[in-house]
């Protein structure tokens, strides 16, 4: 039985200074855990003055959670929250029933000609949670716990894995973890979650003999562990946990288990009833559906 369930290939979006790969939602899987959205940016490097600006644009019904490896991006939020996210910290945002964020270079970066490179990810709220308050938690990189085996060493980002637990309060079981492999190194991927992804930054790995297609997202078979080897210094997400209570309808930025609710934030935004960022006047406008 083979321990590959589904290999979910890059799709690459331009959001306007560079480039994303995205791997989540696909056509075979809508989710890994709760895990409904995935996306690696960069390595890109910008010239003196740019940067990324991602104006004010809404959401509903997830959690947004950024991690970087390189560079540094400031978040802005329309509950007053301004924080720059800097490599090996957790920003973690809650939309609920409804948030509006911005994300841009900071100033000093984009000066000097901004790098970046990270992971972002929408979590799916469970059912219960879809109309929670909105919150934003920054986690320095500092509080989250750090393991490390021959050669390999690990962030636990979010969740439990490896018998360490992330401050960054889930709302379901969540595996999230940044691991960093020496060449010549193994590391046996327990069963312990239900749903499991792996996905190779850079590098080149191996998992059971079998050579993994880096940023390509690997849906393991559930039940079984399996063993990664790094042949080269490789990085590696590691995500999934429980499966989602049920299908969830996406538009734009809005997720949500029902189609009203997505209709309902879609009429909110282009009325500008959703609060504003606060020092913003710019805004993404409600992109037309097709």
């Amino acid at each position: 039985m083979s321990a590959i369930e589904h290999l979910l290939k890059p799709h690459v979006r331009d959001i306007g200074e560079f480039t994303v790969r995205r791997l989540l939602p696909a056509a075979t899987t809508q989710t890994v855990g709760p895990f409904i959205f995935f996306d690696h940016m960069g390595p890109v490097e910008m010239a003196p003055g740019q940067g990324m600006d991602v104006r004010p644009h809404p959401h509903i019904g997830l959690a947004t959670v950024t991690y970087l490896f390189e560079g540094e991006i400031m978040h802005r939020d329309s509950l007053g929250s301004e924080q720059v996210i800097r490599p090996g910290d957790v920003n973690w945002m809650t939309a609920g029933t409804g948030i509006v964020h911005s994300e841009r270079s900071p100033q000093a970066m984009r000066d000097a000609g901004p790098r970046l490179h990270g992971i972002q990810t929408w979590v799916a709220l469970p059912k219960p949670h879809e109309n929670d308050p909105p919150s934003f938690h920054h986690h320095p990189g500092a509080t989250l716990p750090k393991l490390e085996l021959p050669g390999v060493r690990m962030t636990v980002i979010a969740g439990d894995a490896f018998g360490a637990e992330s401050p960054v309060r889930v709302y379901s079981r969540t595996l999230y973890v940044a691991i960093e492999m020496d060449a010549g190194s193994s590391l046996v991927i327990p069963a312990d979650h239900v749903q499991r992804g792996i996905y190779p930054v850079d590098g080149n790995l191996e998992m059971d003999g079998e050579t993994l297609p880096a940023e390509h997202l690997v849906v393991l078979t559930p039940g079984q562990p399996v063993t990664i080897s790094a042949t080269e210094p490789s990085r590696v997400m590691l995500l999934g946990g429980d499966p989602t209570d049920g299908r969830r309808f996406i538009f734009w930025n809005f997720v949500a288990s029902t189609k009203e609710a997505i209709e309902e934030a879609s009429q909110r935004w282009q009325d500008d009833r959703f609060p504003h960022v606060p020092g913003e006047t710019e805004r993404i406008p409600l992109p037309v559906r097709r």
